[in-house]
């Protein structure tokens, strides 16, 4: 049985402007799911509450259906950003850094680092300085970080933003390899034809609002939503 993961009625301002308005849904694991919408949509704001990096203003989530708080979110969740974050250490205590914390015997760490490390493509890189690496390289190293804590919801914001094309193809391939019913990947774009390429679902967000949640070919081919419509053909203003 997959992993299930439910958002529901989650609200979100910052001052006077509302970011999430009422938001529910509904996630399985074994799929990827696309959050798309226009820069401002909310699309962030839901990832870092679903990461519990914040808290919603009100509502709630529900793993399994079992309801968790921020610090159990934690747990479960992790978010890669759209510009990746590295330590002033070689690759491989970059990425090591997560199991180390967590006890994981030595040859063990060794093992996955290097099985990780393959599957981004950037096997050999262990002694590398993290900094001195180009930025595709390092976002690549960023999805690998996240592959080895193997949470149970993987969330990605932007993961090939100005990315070189290679590095596109390399982090779009990492991720569909990382399909699992134990676990839930979510990618936050507005790259509409990756959107198309790789999502088993699409969730359109505008105004922090859904305003559609359907399969990917649904989506595409036959929007509902007269504002997806637009979204889908460029049409839409903000």
């Amino acid at each position: 049985m997959s992993v299930n993961l439910k958002l529901v009625e989650i609200k979100k301002s910052y001052l006077n402007v509302k970011a999430l308005n009422s938001i529910s849904l509904e996630l399985q694991g074994g799929k990827i799911i696309v959050l798309l919408g226009v820069n401002g949509a909310g699309k962030t704001t839901l990832m870092r509450i679903m990461a519990g990096l914040e808290n919603a203003d009100c509502g709630q989530l529900l793993f399994n259906n079992q309801h968790v708080d921020c610090k159990a979110i934690r747990q479960l969740s992790t978010l890669v950003f759209q510009k990746s974050v590295m330590f002033s250490t070689n690759v491989y205590s970059n990425l090591s850094y997560g199991l180390r914390i967590r006890k994981v015997p030595k040859d063990e760490i060794k093992k996955k680092v290097a099985e990780a490390l393959q599957i981004v493509r950037l096997s050999g890189f262990e002694k590398r300085r993290a900094k001195k690496t180009s930025g595709g390289e390092q976002q690549r190293i960023a999805l690998a970080r996240a592959f080895l804590l193997e949470p149970h919801v993987l969330l990605l914001d932007e993961p090939t933003a100005n990315l070189d094309p290679n590095s596109a193809t390399i982090i779009e391939k990492a991720i569909v390899n990382k399909k699992s019913v134990d676990r839930i990947i979510v990618m936050a774009t507005h790259n509409l034809t990756q959107a198309r390429r790789i999502a088993d679902e699409i969730v359109h967000i505008n105004n922090g609002v859904i305003v559609e949640a359907a399969k990917t070919e649904d989506f595409f081919e036959n929007p509902k939503s007269e504002v997806s419509r637009k979204f889908v053909n460029g049409e839409l203003e903000f």
